[in-house]
């Protein structure tokens, strides 16, 4: 069954869809389960990077119990215990990073008891809760086809585990028998011209019909080339040329990532292919859910992203084009051409989807549709993509599943699309988007594009660094405590102080994340931003490149939730191109950064190591006539500056000496600098957390630079 529509005639036609989706999600997962054939496979461990089968037997369940008390749509919980034992599942950092010592899990018979007790509990809620026609994300309810499609999800990644057993630990069942047209030879591949295009990725938020996880919303336009793409997926007879000509021991075919894998793996072929064995070389075989096959050299080669990678070089290198996986806006480019039926769900209609045809891959050539003869476009296998999963214009996060798709806003994760055979719900429409790791086993395949394009990765990640998140959000956050944005103050008041001075060129110096210099460049010909922290750099980069910044709020303890920044909303779109931005020392600048008409540095001379030494060399930097601006709270700290080189704040031969004094001897004392006006507190407001903030003052002074 796919995921039902939300907008129906009535509450009690919803009601019926929503039961008859759970339902049929439910016992789906548990006749899956009904292939492990005794308590030892549950708890052996499949896949060293993955919890035993177990787990997700029990993990499941207790997702509708946690989601569905968060959303007090269920009052408590049915078992505390098993409900955080099952909570949070496995997504390594990387393929080495093991999940340690074995739990101690529950006995898989009382995990089945727990699984009855949370049916029961889930259809009472279904049937009592008060429900709309109409059913959005913002509406309590919407824990239920959430939880719903988590399950499905499962079904295909417990799917992938059980495929890793043992045999002796499955038995075979008709209900998921592979196909058995698994003899002919593969087709021959061939590339068809795809024209390109426009393409809209996303969907608008609010508008109704089916579930979507909050990666899907918001929107993203994307203008593709022209290219050429394979017919069909790379069949295994096509992936048995690569490994035949020793395309696993070629270093140069592989990314760094790729053969790191492959190395700690000692991979020699895919993974579910079982090699020819014994003195007569038995030929080499497959592995399906719960069988052995021949090969079915025509079925598409499953691998993970970093295999197909690999073999995209290795073809380039052999036909002398450049050869690669698709992106995302590709693969919709593909989809536009395929002629598939026009709706935003894919039936057996559609392909190998949905458990609608077959409960395994098939031939490659079987599903072709449209005038190119375009193959398998949707189901049979996912497709790996070039894209890093990433959140489009608009993203936002639903409070009941906060962490389904910001942890993967990495650059670490790839989109699967296109569906596999086993996809079912949500992950058959065409705006899923599901990603993994790049080395993870899933379902999943490839299909090689021809383009001269050259693929760039920009991914929206969302700054999890607590340093540079919490200078984002000090920068580019609300109002705290109706002080004003403090890097935004801090430019206007050196325009203010500047008058009627022409500011041709502007350096600010601690630039951090950069919205001064941004700000700076509404008054300035040109602004030179500069810092010694590349991580704050990057991040201004990033603003620049891409007009928008994500990064992640603390809330309580461990509790984060996402914000963003964008220019276009601050009003800096417009002038962000005349900033430039560098790494780099503030003790030791590079010798073009001069002819400045003003210097800025906030919250920059207390954090120097040397100070004194900053100052006696900025005047290099200062047209005569021009500005220095000095903020600084003169919150002194050994940690980065030595109580020796420190201007102000200690006592020297029995006399307190302040700041604002050792400024008046650095910079007036050396005759190159006067002061210019009356120091001023400029307040400025840190966030920690919701109830706790660092509240502020920073002294400006500013300085003209004398002549000679």
């Amino acid at each position: 069954m796919n995921t039902p529509s939300l907008d129906q005639a009535s509450p009690d036609a919803l009601r019926a869809a929503l039961l008859a989706s759970f339902r049929d999600a439910w016992e789906a997962d548990e006749r899956l389960f009904g292939l492990l054939a005794s308590d030892a496979a549950y708890l052996r461990v499949a896949d060293p990077l993955r919890h035993p089968l177990v787990f997700y037997l029990g993990h499941t369940a207790t997702f509708y119990v946690n989601k569905l008390v968060l959303a007090r749509l269920l009052p408590e919980r049915l078992d505390p215990h098993l409900e955080a034992a099952f909570a949070v599942g496995v997504d390594e950092m990387s393929w080495d990073d093991l999940d340690g010592p074995a739990a101690d899990w529950p006995a898989p018979a009382d995990v089945w008891a727990y699984r009855r007790r949370v049916r029961a509990a889930v259809e009472h809620v279904i049937a009592t809760t008060p429900l709309p026609a109409t059913l959005t994300w913002d509406h309590p309810a919407w824990a239920i086809p959430m939880a719903v499609e988590h399950e499905r999800i499962h079904l295909e990644t417990s799917s992938v585990l059980i495929r890793q057993l043992p045999l002796d630990l499955v038995r075979p069942s008709p209900d998921w028998a592979p196909c058995r047209d698994h003899a002919g030879p593969a087709p021959v591949n061939a590339l068809v011209p795809i024209p390109g295009g426009r393409v809209t990725l996303g969907r608008p938020h609010g508008a109704p019909g089916r579930y979507g996880w909050d990666n899907e919303y918001g929107h993203r336009d994307v203008v593709v080339p022209p290219f050429e793409a394979d017919r069909f997926l790379t069949s295994n007879a096509d992936f048995r040329a690569f490994v035949a000509d020793g395309g696993y021991r070629d270093r140069a075919l592989w990314t760094d990532e790729g053969w790191a894998w492959r190395s700690f793996a000692e991979a020699e072929h895919p993974r579910f292919w079982r090699a020819p064995e014994g003195p007569d070389g038995a030929a080499w075989r497959l592995r399906t859910l719960a069988e052995e096959i021949p090969m079915p050299w025509a079925w598409p080669v499953e691998v993970n992203q970093l295999e197909a990678a690999a073999y995209c070089a290795w073809r380039a290198r052999r036909t002398g084009r450049p050869a690669r996986l698709p992106t995302e806006a590709e693969w919709h480019a593909l989809l536009a051409v395929a002629g598939l039926p026009d709706d935003d769900v894919f039936t057996g209609e559609s392909g190998n989807i949905a458990l609608a045809r077959e409960t395994s891959p098939c031939p490659v050539d079987r599903h072709a549709h449209g005038p190119l003869g375009l193959a398998d476009v949707v189901g049979n296998v996912w497709q790996h993509t070039e894209t890093p999963i990433d959140g489009f214009e608009g993203f936002r996060v639903h409070p009941l599943y906060d962490d389904f798709s910001t942890p993967t806003f990495d650059g670490r994760h790839n989109l699967l699309l296109g569906g596999s055979w086993i996809a079912t719900g949500n992950e058959a429409t065409r705006t899923a988007r599901y990603a993994f790791r790049r080395h993870f086993y899933q379902h999943a395949g490839f299909r090689v594009i021809v383009s001269p394009e050259a693929v760039e990765h920009p991914v929206n990640t969302y700054e999890s660094d607590e340093a540079v998140a919490q200078y984002c959000d000090f920068h580019y956050g609300p109002e705290r405590l109706g002080v004003p944005s403090f890097p935004r103050r801090c430019a206007e008041l050196a325009r203010e102080a500047a008058g009627d001075r022409p500011l041709r060129k502007v350096l600010d110096l601690g630039c951090a994340v950069g919205r001064a210099a941004f700000e700076l460049a509404r008054f300035a010909d040109h602004v030179d931003a500069i810092d010694f922290s590349a991580r704050f750099i990057k991040v201004a980069h990033e603003l620049q490149g891409d007009g928008v910044v994500r990064y992640l709020v603390p809330e309580e303890g461990e509790l984060t939730r996402p914000a963003e920044a964008r220019l276009a909303d601050l009003g800096l779109a417009d002038v962000s191109d005349r900033v430039t931005f560098r790494q780099g020392d503030a003790h030791n600048l590079k010798p073009h950064l001069t002819g400045y008409d003003l210097v800025l540095a906030a919250n920059l001379i207390d954090r120097l190591h040397a100070p004194a030494h900053f100052l006696a060399h900025i005047a290099e930097r200062v047209v005569p006539g021009g500005l220095l601006v000095l903020l600084s709270p003169y919150t002194w700290l050994e940690e980065f500056t030595p109580k020796a080189n420190w201007l102000g704040g200690k006592r020297v031969d029995g006399r307190d000496v302040t700041t604002l004094e050792g400024l008046r001897e650095a910079l007036e004392g050396s005759g190159r600098f006067r002061a210019v006006g009356a120091p001023r507190d400029v307040p400025f407001v840190i966030r920690e957390t919701p109830r706790k903030h660092q509240h502020t003052l920073s002294q400006m002074t500013v300085w003209e630079r004398l002549p000679g």
